[in-house]
């Protein structure tokens, strides 16, 4: 199992629309065979920053999301240009 937990801060005046990608890319992703969980959370604190957890079946179904026509839309070609600041990192269970 492969676990990826993404922090993003985005730009001000993009909330809504940033919004809206992450819940079309959230129930895109759930759809994906090697996808155990895909959950995007926004801060109560302060609305510009995610938290996006992952868990997949191995690093293939990792590769096949980043590669995914709906990751390229929301993600790629969404999102991200609005992203200020970006932080990812893998885990392991234990």
């Amino acid at each position: 199992m492969l676990i990826l937990v993404v922090r993003v801060t985005i730009t001000a005046g993009h909330e809504q629309e940033v919004a809206e990608s992450f819940r079309q890319l959230q129930e895109e992703t759930r759809r994906e065979p090697g996808c155990i969980a895909y959950v995007v959370q926004r801060s109560r604190e302060n609305p510009r920053v995610y938290m996006i957890y992952e868990q997949y079946k191995d690093q293939a179904a990792l590769e096949a999301h980043r590669n995914s026509p709906h990751f390229k839309q929301y993600a790629t070609n969404g999102f991200y240009r609005f992203v200020e600041e970006r932080r990812a990192e893998f885990f392991d269970p234990i």
